[in-house]
């Protein structure tokens, strides 16, 4: 028997029920028994992902955790040197080696393991091959993705993509009095925010259009940082236009109209 699932965050449910006051398994049940009525008309089904994309998710989420132990163990004994002797600073980071070669090792591993998967499938080599050919999206950035997107099942759009990646700008804006700052929502899967910021740093480092376009704004006297979350968000579309269009990124093509 297949059933059918609708998964919604918990958030969008407390937010979409109004000003709020105790909380019992009583009530929450009859407050989500509430939403799912009210909003049964925008039901979205959940679609497991495949077998394959849950040992992907698995593998970069073990990637992830190396990668942050290796920084830990890294990242303070670089920050000492100059603060101890040299022959301490030595012997710490004698210490450490045993552990970081083993760490080592075991990101080479996974790095395999993940590139592996991604080959013996012919819809992720296709996904992997189509998002990397986006100058400054790498290998971990094309993963995250995928994953995140369930191999653009449950996110194809670049919008989504942008804001479900803490991307997109939202404006902050009532009548004439309240004026906030354009800014992005904190409400994001912090992670693949992260690994486009670093896309968009390699982007910005290499000779092309991005390139470009980062020194004209920042001359023009444009926020660095907000220039920055624009080339993310160029990254992005291109991902998505590339997946759309099932074509591999030509940094040569020219629009023509019909």
């Amino acid at each position: 028997m297949r059933l059918l699932i609708w998964l919604e965050s918990s958030l969008q449910i407390k937010k979409a029920g109004g000003l709020q006051r105790g909380i019992t398994d009583a009530i929450d049940a009859r407050r989500i028994a509430e939403y799912a009525f009210r909003f049964r008309d925008q039901m979205c089904l959940w679609e497991p992902p495949r077998l394959v994309l849950q040992k992907l998710s698995a593998l970069s989420a073990l990637r992830q955790r190396l990668l942050r132990v290796r920084q830990q163990l890294q990242q303070p004994i670089q920050e000492q040197q100059g603060f101890v002797e040299k022959s301490f600073q030595k012997q710490l980071t004698k210490n450490c080696q045993a552990s970081l070669k083993a760490i080592n090792a075991d990101l080479e591993s996974a790095e395999k393991q993940i590139n592996g998967l991604i080959q013996s499938d012919d819809r992720l080599r296709e996904l992997f091959g189509l998002i990397t050919s986006v100058p400054g999206v790498g290998d971990a950035i094309a993963t995250e993705v995928l994953v995140a997107t369930n191999e653009f099942k449950a996110i194809n759009d670049p919008k989504k993509l942008a804001c479900h990646a803490g991307v997109a700008p939202f404006e902050y804006r009532s009548g004439s009095s309240v004026r906030g700052k354009t800014r992005v929502s904190q409400h994001a899967r912090l992670r693949l925010k992260s690994l486009f910021h670093l896309g968009a740093m390699s982007a910005i480092r290499m000779k092309g259009e991005l390139q470009a376009y980062y020194q004209r704004k920042v001359t023009e006297g444009k926020n660095k940082m907000l220039v920055l979350n624009a080339v993310r968000n160029k990254l992005i579309h291109r991902v998505c236009s590339v997946v759309h269009r099932r074509q591999k990124y030509d940094k040569n093509y020219t629009f023509t109209l019909a």
